[in-house]
């Protein structure tokens, strides 16, 4: 017995040890990585898939920031820096076969645009454009100095579809009564709940949005092409163009496989040795400044939410627009004394007026420490969205940003008969007057409704005072254009809503004038909140089982589809709801 218990401890002590050197072994190589670059080539192309997935900002943690994922705004500035490197002599785009979203096609058409201008090449490859998502692939790549498409697909850009659930038809099947009330007649999210199509404002909304985004592409396409925006609407709109006949409308340069489109790109480059290396993990060889102005950028995506971000989970993925987590952030960057200025990216349809109202005094307060903050909205500032940044010194939106929608709505979904039906009743007892009971199963008596729209009335005209605040407007004025009405950003500048139309790199561009920085001078950029390195994104998933492991990336695959992310959200706003609070929340709007 004594020699097996030896034999035993001998080798739990062994399997100890092995762990610790495996873990030594790993850090070892883990630093090794982390502390040495790799070589610089001579001659570089670089390349983009767009059909890849990337969330508008980072991950600041979990395995999206272990394996490095970029943002698209860090895309944008790696190609900004690539501009100055002598060793990139392009660029090599393969084109997204779905959408790719009309704002940040806008936002890489001027990226595009300005590294042509540094005497840079750029060829995009094609293999088929399907129409379920718009014009934005198209869209995307018609700045590029050549487009390849591949021989036996179709050219298929059709118009702008939005689509709409209602869910009226089947409570009225359930028994459900929705009880949500909407300030004002174009705050159209709660028609999902109250009605089985559009209202007359929320389809004139929503006709003007598409009208809006479809012309905004029609428009910097047919320039692009060299053709009017008149006849590139007579060639799209007619139907799905093969291959061929795109190229004889000129609405693409050349046919060819993407091997083609490869070896166009390294002739271009002057080199056969050219190597081609993907945009998410070039870094240019700058060299660190560090006495260069600051200027923090402080990133928000998603509904918005009070609380911390949910960096509990190693495998979270896009940032939290959490309250505490932003607003801590944008309060970081106004208390360090090296930032000159900040730059506040929003892209978000919106959520809780709560977090809002947070996230919106932070701002305030940065400016009361002399820090200019700069608004940089990307596909979405609608709702809360607009709200965090109504009191930014500068709000730039791209021509087809989804903005506005200045209002909040609020209620219950009351589901005593949902469940009467199957048989479940309820009874209670209630202490502390009528209104204790307003947010149980049964639908609210006259007293309670009444106070729930006062309540919701309030929180409307907290939000407008803000607008008028910030953008020098009275409550008439605001309400105008408000009303819960959403607008592209083309048309929120012509009501007063932004200041200009512009992208991320504007942005950065208007921080800098804002602060007082030359035109000529080049910034450092700080993220806030700290972006976790990979061996510190690591070291959260230490103590995750296997099991874990696999359930989470079942469940992330699940919750990453568009549909899974609707319903949740459908849940989330009906949660909230029944709780008692209100919803600063756009429409919900599905562009196909």
């Amino acid at each position: 017995m004594k020699t097996f218990l030896l034999s035993m401890a001998g080798a739990f002590t062994a399997m100890i040890l092995f762990i610790i050197v495996g873990f030594f072994f790993l850090f070892t190589l883990i630093g090794v990585a982390a502390s040495s670059k790799p070589p610089h080539p001579d001659d570089i192309i670089l390349t983009l898939d767009l059909n890849a997935a990337y969330p508008d900002q980072a991950p600041a943690g979990g395995l999206a920031a272990l394996s490095g994922t970029p943002g698209f705004i860090d895309l944008l500035l790696k190609l900004k820096e690539a501009e100055s490197d002598d060793s990139v002599k392009g660029l090599f785009i393969r084109g997204a076969d779905y959408g790719f979203g009309t704002t940040r096609a806008e936002e890489l058409r001027e990226a595009i645009q300005s590294f042509k201008a540094s005497g840079k090449f750029v060829i995009a490859h094609s293999q088929g454009m399907f129409g379920s998502s718009g014009p934005s692939a198209f869209h995307s790549i018609s700045a590029a100095d050549e487009i390849w498409m591949q021989p036996g697909t179709d050219l298929m850009v059709t118009g702008v579809v939005f689509e709409t659930e209602f869910y009226k038809g089947l409570f009225e099947n359930i028994d459900l009564q929705p009880q949500v009330y909407p300030f004002y007649e174009y705050k159209n999210a709660p028609n999902s709940y109250n009605e089985t199509s559009y209202t007359e404002p929320h389809r004139m909304a929503m006709e003007a949005l598409a009208t809006s985004i479809w012309t905004t592409a029609l428009e910097e396409i047919a320039e692009d092409r060299g053709t009017s925006a008149g006849q590139l609407r007579a060639a799209l709109e007619s139907g799905p163009k093969p291959a061929e006949t795109a190229l004889e409308l000129k609405l693409v340069d050349k046919l060819g496989w993407p091997e083609d489109a490869e070896e166009a790109a390294i002739a271009r480059a002057g080199n056969d040795d050219a190597e081609m290396i993907d945009l998410a993990v070039y870094a240019a060889p700058t060299k660190y400044n560090s006495k260069a102005p600051l200027i923090a950028v402080v990133g928000g995506e998603g509904p918005i939410v009070t609380g911390g971000a949910d960096g509990g989970s190693p495998f979270s993925d896009a940032p939290a627009f959490a309250s505490d987590t932003v607003a801590r952030a944008i309060l970081d960057a106004a208390e360090d004394e090296d930032v000159k200025a900040i730059v506040f990216r929003v892209d978000s349809p919106g959520g809780s007026p709560t977090a809002s109202d947070q996230i919106w005094r932070a701002v305030e307060r940065a400016k009361e420490a002399g820090k200019p903050v700069v608004v940089s909205m990307g596909a979405y500032a609608a709702s809360g969205g607009y709200y965090v940044s109504t009191g930014a010194d500068a709000i730039l939106a791209n021509r087809a940003t989804l903005t506005g929608s200045i209002g909040i709505f609020g209620g219950k979904l009351a589901l005593d008969g949902t469940f009467n039906k199957i048989g479940v009743t309820f009874d209670s007892v209630t202490v502390g007057g009528d209104f204790a009971s307003a947010w149980g199963t049964s639908p609210f008596t006259e007293t309670q409704e009444a106070e729930v729209k006062a309540s919701l009335k309030r929180g409307y005209d907290r939000f407008l005072n803000h607008v008028g605040a910030g953008r020098d407007m009275t409550y008439d004025e605001v309400h105008e254009v408000a009303r819960g009405r959403v607008w592209t950003g083309e048309a929120a500048l012509q009501q007063g809503l932004v200041d200009e139309i512009g992208t991320f790199m504007d942005a950065i561009e208007k921080a800098k004038e804002l602060a007082g920085i030359e035109a000529d001078v080049k910034p450092r950029l700080a993220f806030y909140p700290y972006r976790k390195t990979g061996l510190e994104a690591l070291e959260d998933l230490f103590g995750v089982s296997a099991e874990t492991a696999r359930a989470a990336a079942v469940i992330s695959t699940i919750a990453g589809d568009e549909r899974t992310q609707a319903m949740l959200q459908e849940l989330a706003t009906a949660e909230a709801m029944n709780a008692g609070q209100a919803m600063a929340l756009g429409p919900r709007i599905r562009e196909r």
